[in-house]
């Protein structure tokens, strides 16, 4: 594809184009998830970090490496371990007999694209270590600041099955993720066809990027120009103010949550070739931007997805022509 400029500005059917080829290399590998695919490159457009919470072998760190090699990015890998440090993603400081000072080792999180795998494996102080770079895209060590590259994202993945030797992710972390996916077992036909292809040939190989850094550095900028009519964002705000009111939730959405719910919107919108959101697309998207901002009574996912269904079904949905600014 054409190289572009940071600073120049996309059309929506120039984001959808390059969402177009993005995908079509993800679905080389992954078979009949075009949904989460979609809502992967949502968030990737809209600068925020993913959490794929499923069982082991359904293609979370699949997913992660083709989105990464179609995109022409320093990716990085990370096996969260309860051994991993702090400093193992962070960096250090160390001396430098040679050199006579200390000199800065970066750790894992200087990178664009990061796959934080089994990222519950981890303790809570090493979990800790990724806070302030998911949030501000920046990393402090030692009372220094250091910026990270941009673009920068963060897909996590964890087992929800498995509870030995695991830390449940604490809400401020769960909270600094844009959306969570589930990816479920593909159909019985779509795991022949995925067979079919792993026994001939390596997929992830054939993969060549189709984005730039800086391309998807305009993408990000124009999908800011997305317009959100303000009787939706009314809506966003009524929707989120009955997650915090209901009597079955112990902890509501936050205003971060609210916030990542519009962004989000927008990304849906442009990587579908609109220049502006629809109800339609608040409804479709506030489950996976809201599951894991929300503490139910019950503790259970299932009880919080039901919750869910219900606001959006009982919520009036404002009517108005959301094409004009």
């Amino acid at each position: 594809m054409q190289n572009m400029n940071i600073n120049s500005e996309m059309n929506c059917s120039e984001i959808k184009r390059y969402a177009d080829g993005i995908r079509s290399n993800i679905e080389k590998l992954i078979v009949g998830k075009s949904t989460t695919i979609n809502l992967v490159l949502s968030a990737l457009f809209a600068e925020g970090h993913v959490l794929l919470d499923d069982v082991p072998g359904t293609g979370k760190t699949m997913l992660a490496k083709s989105l990464a090699k179609s995109l022409d990015c320093d990716f990085g890998r990370i096996q969260f371990t309860p051994d991993l440090l702090p400093t193992d993603l962070t960096g250090i400081n160390y001396y430098n007999p040679k050199m006579n000072e200390f000199v800065f080792r970066k750790g894992a999180l200087f990178t664009n694209i990061l796959l934080a795998d089994e990222i519950n494996r981890a303790t809570p102080r090493t979990q800790s270590g990724l806070l302030e770079s998911m949030e501000e895209k920046q990393i402090t060590i030692d009372g220094e600041t250091h910026k990270l590259a941009e673009p920068y994202l963060v897909i996590a993945t964890q087992n929800p099955v498995e509870t030995h030797g695991t830390y449940p992710l604490p809400e401020a972390q769960l909270d600094r993720f844009l959306i969570r996916l589930t990816l479920g077992y593909p159909s019985a036909n779509e795991t022949t066809d995925i067979i079919k292809r792993f026994l001939t040939s390596q997929p992830l190989e054939s993969i060549t990027p189709v984005c730039t850094a800086s391309e998807l550095l305009s993408i990000q900028a124009s999908v800011k120009n997305v317009f959100v009519h303000d009787e939706l964002l009314d809506y966003i705000v009524e929707l989120t103010e009955k997650t915090r009111t209901s009597e079955s939730v112990i902890l509501g959405v936050s205003t971060r949550g609210a916030i990542a719910l519009a962004r989000l919107c927008r990304a849906y919108a442009a990587l579908s070739g609109r220049s502006y959101v629809l109800p339609d697309d608040i409804q479709t998207l506030l489950p996976y931007a809201y599951i894991h901002r929300i503490i139910h009574r019950s503790g259970a996912v299932g009880d919080t997805e039901e919750l869910l269904e219900k606001i959006i079904k009982e919520t009036t949905v404002p009517s108005e022509n959301y094409e004009g600014k």
